[in-house]
């Protein structure tokens, strides 16, 4: 299994982790994403610790902590050979301070995640949201006492604007205060919204991505192509349930890539697509879920090879789309404003 270094930090992750989103299934909505139990849960993690995977993603909302409690007990007598990253932020309770990026809501969500994982430390913890009400520097110097205390190993930002990871950024430094090495976002062959600002200030200030929903909501396994619409499920229910709309032809034009690049390699379109992305710069792991054995499998066939150069090409004409303003103008210049190597 390939090793890459977590943005600027000393931390070596595999390029794979197994996002624990499908443990649970505690309310409806959860329920769409899966409803693995303790002892499934127990044998995905076996198929990845033999597979070089020991990286294993969660979140306190995920089935209202229901994901981070089978995750530690599946992991029970082994926790050294692991690393987790788990999320606060969002709400986790009725009160006014049962969310945000407040001290007090931080310190106590970060606790009661602990307590769930039945744990000590938790190895990455992110911020699962930018919260605008609360002063960046009380955010930062929360995370950085539980950096000091060990509760927490290192700290990252997930689904944050550029100019919000870049004010936090600058705040770590001018304050010394822990900083983060990797930003959890979203970006598939369907959604390279990434590309445009987050990537070059990944590249520039040294945040690795963790890459989560790598198959666009579903729409990149196989299922969905020219004359196989998708017909029920999150993906057709659009909107929250199935990620931003992706416009038919768009889409049936980077499968149709996707299906030539597979009969080329002789593997899935799901692996092609997740092998596409580590070849993107700033990608240090990315996320993968599965509903059950069979899919993680196929998921951990997507390492161990590499596209040719004239396949990455033809990926990237598929589904290029025009960024949006100033993006697109910045490019007029790129003898100023290079793009980084390899994009």
């Amino acid at each position: 299994m390939e090793h890459r270094q977590l943005g600027r930090s000393g931390l070596k992750v595999p390029v794979l982790s197994l996002g624990t989103g499908t443990f649970g299934g505690s309310n409806e909505f959860f329920k769409r994403w899966g409803t693995t139990d303790v002892a499934e849960a127990t044998r995905m993690i076996d198929l990845c610790l033999d597979a070089g995977v020991n990286f294993f993603d969660t979140a306190d909302v995920y089935s209202e902590g229901a994901s981070e409690e089978i995750l530690g007990q599946a992991l029970k007598g082994r926790r050294d050979k692991a690393i987790i990253s788990t999320k606060g932020t969002f709400s986790t309770g009725p009160g006014p301070n049962d969310l945000g990026s407040s001290r007090y809501h931080i310190v106590r969500a970060a606790e009661a995640s602990l307590k769930r994982l039945g744990t000590d430390h938790i190895d990455l913890y992110f911020m699962h949201g930018f919260d605008a009400l609360t002063p960046v520097d009380e955010t930062l110097r929360a995370l950085d006492d539980l950096i000091s205390s060990g509760k927490i190993g290192y700290i990252g930002a997930s689904n944050f604007s550029g100019w919000h990871l870049m004010k936090a950024l600058a705040t770590s430094e001018r304050n010394g205060l822990a900083r983060y090495v990797a930003y959890q976002g979203y970006y598939s062959l369907v959604g390279r919204d990434y590309e445009w600002e987050l990537m070059p200030l990944g590249v520039d200030q040294g945040v690795g991505l963790m890459v989560w929903s790598p198959l666009g909501w579903g729409r990149l396994t196989g299922k969905i192509r020219r004359g196989q619409p998708a017909q029920s499920g999150r993906i057709a229910s659009g909107g929250e349930g199935g990620g931003p709309e992706v416009p038919d032809e768009y889409l049936y034009t980077v499968v149709d890539a996707l299906d030539a690049v597979a009969a080329d390699t002789g593997k899935t379109i799901p692996q092609v697509a997740l092998n596409w992305l580590l070849s993107r710069p700033t990608v240090a792991n990315i996320v993968v879920g599965a509903r059950n054995e069979e899919q993680l499998t196929q998921n951990l066939g997507a390492v161990g090879w590499s596209l040719t150069p004239g396949q990455i090409a033809l990926l990237d004409g598929a589904s290029h789309r025009t960024p949006t303003y100033p993006y697109w103008h910045q490019r007029q210049f790129d003898e100023r404003n290079p793009k980084p190597t390899g994009w």
